[in-house]
């Protein structure tokens, strides 16, 4: 009787250091994904700094918002597709809404930067590029501290363009990332056992056939 249960016992026993592997790997990916996300709104705001925006009328300019917006949600749905299919979808959400926010507040710091210089008098003062994305980063985190305000309609009108798309992607984004995120977590449980299934299926088929 002793045995039969000395293998069972040897082959219950998990390989030294084998309950590691998953933990070292989720932190190195962890550390991959934030470093990614901070690189990114590091380069976003850096070209915002960078590119000469003095040079864009105000056609231009909303041009420029409108085509950056589009471009932003067509990111947006490229993340999303990649957070289903990506193995560590938490993560890929979290790099996703980081980018998606930076870029977000870089188009209006931007959008507001411009409308300042072509219809000078629109904010209640001069607007350099830090004073743009300050006041764009109040405005979308609700403090609002009144030390910038918009004065013109069309300073008045973009901001509430900011505001309502603010809305929309704290709300409506972060719910369509947290479906994606559990589209890709069911994807991976599903995933190692739809061949198993699959080739038994097939086997047992041909076997009738046979």
């Amino acid at each position: 009787m002793s045995d039969p249960s000395t293998p069972r016992t040897a082959r219950a026993q998990p390989e030294p250091g084998a309950h590691r592997r998953p933990f070292r790997g989720g932190r190195w990916a962890a550390a991959v994904a934030l470093t990614r996300a901070v690189l990114i709104a590091a380069g976003l705001v850096t070209a915002y700094y960078l590119l000469p925006l003095d040079e864009h009328g105000t056609v231009a300019s909303s041009a420029l918002l409108v085509c950056g917006l589009v471009g932003m949600l067509l990111v947006f749905g490229w993340e999303v597709w990649a957070i289903t299919r990506s193995p560590h979808p938490r993560l890929k959400a979290v790099e996703a809404l980081a980018a998606t926010v930076a870029l977000f507040l870089v188009l209006f710091a931007g959008a507001y930067y411009l409308l300042d210089r072509s219809t000078p008098g629109s904010f209640s003062e001069s607007l350099t590029r830090t004073d743009a994305l300050y006041f764009t980063l109040t405005t979308f985190s609700t403090v609002g501290f009144g030390d910038i305000a918009a004065r013109s309609q069309a300073g008045r009108v973009l901001t509430m363009v900011q505001m309502v798309g603010g809305l929309l992607l704290v709300g409506v984004a972060a719910r369509v990332l947290a479906s994606a995120v559990q589209a890709g977590l069911r994807r991976q449980r599903r995933g190692p056992t739809a061949e198993p299934r699959s080739g038994t299926d097939a086997g047992t088929r041909d076997g009738e056939a046979g």
